[in-house]
Protein backbone atom coordinates (compact mmCIF):
# COMPACT_ATOMS: atom_id res chain seq x y z
CA UNK A 1 0.00 0.00 0.00
CA UNK A 2 1.13 3.34 -0.78
CA UNK A 3 2.34 5.10 2.16
CA UNK A 4 -0.13 7.11 4.52
CA UNK A 5 1.47 10.58 4.15
CA UNK A 6 1.97 10.60 0.70
CA UNK A 7 -1.82 10.05 0.81
CA UNK A 8 -2.78 12.53 2.68
CA UNK A 9 -0.50 15.32 1.02
CA UNK A 10 -1.75 13.73 -2.54
CA UNK A 11 -5.62 14.27 -1.29
CA UNK A 12 -4.61 17.74 -0.06
CA UNK A 13 -3.95 18.75 -3.26
CA UNK A 14 -7.57 17.53 -4.22
CA UNK A 15 -6.56 14.21 -5.62
CA UNK A 16 -9.80 12.39 -5.23
CA UNK A 17 -8.13 8.62 -5.35
CA UNK A 18 -5.85 9.44 -2.68
CA UNK A 19 -8.75 10.53 -0.88
CA UNK A 20 -10.40 7.39 -2.04
CA UNK A 21 -7.45 5.29 -0.60
CA UNK A 22 -7.48 7.22 2.98
CA UNK A 23 -11.78 6.61 3.13
CA UNK A 24 -10.83 2.99 2.29
CA UNK A 25 -8.52 2.82 5.77
CA UNK A 26 -11.30 3.93 7.80
CA UNK A 27 -14.81 3.46 6.24
CA UNK A 28 -15.61 0.12 7.82
CA UNK A 29 -15.14 1.73 11.44
CA UNK A 30 -16.71 5.26 10.56
CA UNK A 31 -20.00 3.16 9.57
CA UNK A 32 -19.60 0.96 12.85
CA UNK A 33 -19.21 3.88 15.34
CA UNK A 34 -21.93 5.64 13.57
CA UNK A 35 -24.10 2.81 13.57
CA UNK A 36 -23.95 2.09 16.67
CA UNK A 37 -24.09 5.59 18.33
CA UNK A 38 -27.28 6.43 16.18
CA UNK A 39 -29.05 2.59 15.91
CA UNK A 40 -30.09 3.63 12.74
CA UNK A 41 -28.69 2.13 9.44
CA UNK A 42 -29.86 5.18 6.78
CA UNK A 43 -28.73 8.07 9.11
CA UNK A 44 -25.56 6.13 9.89
CA UNK A 45 -24.94 5.72 5.85
CA UNK A 46 -26.30 9.78 5.79
CA UNK A 47 -23.71 10.96 8.47
CA UNK A 48 -20.70 8.69 7.25
CA UNK A 49 -21.51 10.21 3.61
CA UNK A 50 -21.52 14.13 4.88
CA UNK A 51 -18.67 13.56 7.16
CA UNK A 52 -16.69 12.13 3.78
CA UNK A 53 -17.81 14.98 1.71
CA UNK A 54 -16.47 17.33 4.52
CA UNK A 55 -13.65 15.66 5.10
CA UNK A 56 -12.57 15.63 1.83
CA UNK A 57 -13.00 19.78 1.29
CA UNK A 58 -11.42 20.39 4.26
CA UNK A 59 -8.38 18.18 4.12
CA UNK A 60 -6.16 21.30 3.33
CA UNK A 61 -6.51 22.12 6.79
CA UNK A 62 -5.35 18.73 8.28
CA UNK A 63 -1.84 19.61 9.68
CA UNK A 64 -0.28 16.07 10.24
CA UNK A 65 -1.23 12.54 8.12
CA UNK A 66 -0.83 10.98 11.63
CA UNK A 67 -3.68 12.84 12.45
CA UNK A 68 -5.97 11.98 9.59
CA UNK A 69 -8.18 8.99 11.85
CA UNK A 70 -8.78 11.16 14.61
CA UNK A 71 -9.70 14.50 12.12
CA UNK A 72 -12.46 12.46 10.56
CA UNK A 73 -13.72 10.74 13.51
CA UNK A 74 -14.14 14.25 15.07
CA UNK A 75 -16.06 15.64 12.26
CA UNK A 76 -18.57 12.13 12.22
CA UNK A 77 -18.51 12.46 16.22
CA UNK A 78 -19.33 15.81 15.67
CA UNK A 79 -22.13 15.43 12.89
CA UNK A 80 -23.99 12.03 15.04
CA UNK A 81 -24.16 14.74 18.08
CA UNK A 82 -26.32 16.51 15.59
CA UNK A 83 -28.55 13.57 14.64
CA UNK A 84 -29.03 12.66 18.18
CA UNK A 85 -29.88 16.19 18.96
CA UNK A 86 -32.56 15.67 15.73
CA UNK A 87 -33.92 12.22 17.13
CA UNK A 88 -34.95 14.54 20.28
CA UNK A 89 -36.77 16.64 19.13
CA UNK A 90 -39.34 13.96 16.92
CA UNK A 91 -40.65 10.73 17.45
CA UNK A 92 -40.80 7.79 15.94
CA UNK A 93 -43.56 4.91 16.00
CA UNK A 94 -42.12 1.46 16.28
CA UNK A 95 -44.47 -1.33 14.86
CA UNK A 96 -45.25 -3.56 17.74
CA UNK A 97 -44.79 -6.72 15.53
CA UNK A 98 -40.63 -5.50 14.18
CA UNK A 99 -38.84 -7.97 16.21
CA UNK A 100 -41.43 -10.78 16.70
CA UNK A 101 -40.82 -13.84 15.32
CA UNK A 102 -36.98 -13.65 14.17
CA UNK A 103 -34.19 -15.24 16.18
CA UNK A 104 -31.77 -13.10 17.68
CA UNK A 105 -27.84 -13.61 17.02
CA UNK A 106 -25.24 -12.80 19.41
CA UNK A 107 -24.50 -9.74 17.41
CA UNK A 108 -28.37 -8.56 17.19
CA UNK A 109 -28.65 -9.20 21.11
CA UNK A 110 -25.44 -7.10 21.79
CA UNK A 111 -26.94 -4.22 19.42
CA UNK A 112 -30.14 -4.58 20.94
CA UNK A 113 -28.28 -4.32 24.49
CA UNK A 114 -26.39 -1.31 23.16
CA UNK A 115 -29.55 0.55 22.06
CA UNK A 116 -30.79 0.60 25.69
CA UNK A 117 -27.61 2.81 26.71
CA UNK A 118 -28.16 6.27 26.72
CA UNK A 119 -27.32 8.39 23.99
CA UNK A 120 -24.19 10.26 25.84
CA UNK A 121 -23.23 6.11 27.03
CA UNK A 122 -23.42 4.79 23.01
CA UNK A 123 -21.00 8.21 22.03
CA UNK A 124 -18.31 6.98 24.40
CA UNK A 125 -18.02 3.79 23.69
CA UNK A 126 -17.84 3.84 20.16
CA UNK A 127 -15.82 6.66 20.36
CA UNK A 128 -13.37 4.34 22.09
CA UNK A 129 -14.38 1.28 20.42
CA UNK A 130 -14.19 1.92 16.67
CA UNK A 131 -12.70 5.79 16.69
CA UNK A 132 -9.86 4.86 19.24
CA UNK A 133 -10.46 7.97 21.30
CA UNK A 134 -8.61 8.21 24.12
CA UNK A 135 -10.79 9.37 27.38
CA UNK A 136 -8.81 12.71 27.10
CA UNK A 137 -10.07 13.36 23.48
CA UNK A 138 -13.34 12.07 23.97
CA UNK A 139 -13.55 14.65 26.66
CA UNK A 140 -12.37 16.96 24.30
CA UNK A 141 -14.76 16.86 22.15
CA UNK A 142 -17.74 16.27 24.83
CA UNK A 143 -16.64 18.96 26.46
CA UNK A 144 -15.91 16.99 29.77
CA UNK A 145 -13.19 16.06 32.17
CA UNK A 146 -11.38 12.66 31.27
CA UNK A 147 -12.03 11.48 34.62
CA UNK A 148 -16.25 11.82 33.99
CA UNK A 149 -15.47 10.02 30.68
CA UNK A 150 -13.75 7.21 32.74
CA UNK A 151 -16.72 6.94 35.10
CA UNK A 152 -19.32 7.12 32.84
CA UNK A 153 -17.88 4.74 30.23
CA UNK A 154 -16.98 2.20 33.48
CA UNK A 155 -21.15 2.73 34.59
CA UNK A 156 -22.02 2.07 30.50
CA UNK A 157 -19.90 -1.41 30.43
CA UNK A 158 -21.22 -2.64 33.67
CA UNK A 159 -24.98 -1.34 31.85
CA UNK A 160 -24.38 -3.14 28.75
CA UNK A 161 -22.74 -6.39 30.46
CA UNK A 162 -25.70 -6.78 33.08
CA UNK A 163 -28.36 -6.04 30.22
CA UNK A 164 -26.38 -8.98 28.27
CA UNK A 165 -27.28 -10.97 31.33
CA UNK A 166 -31.03 -10.55 31.20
Amino acid sequence: MEDYRELVERAKRRDKDAFAGLYELVYQDMYRFALYTLKNGQDAEDVVSDTVADAFESIRRLRSAEAFRGWIFKILSNKCKRKLKEYVRKTVEVPDDLCMGQDFTEGALVREAFAKLTDEERLIISMQLFAGYSSREIGQVLHKSDNTVRSSKSRALKKLEQLLKE
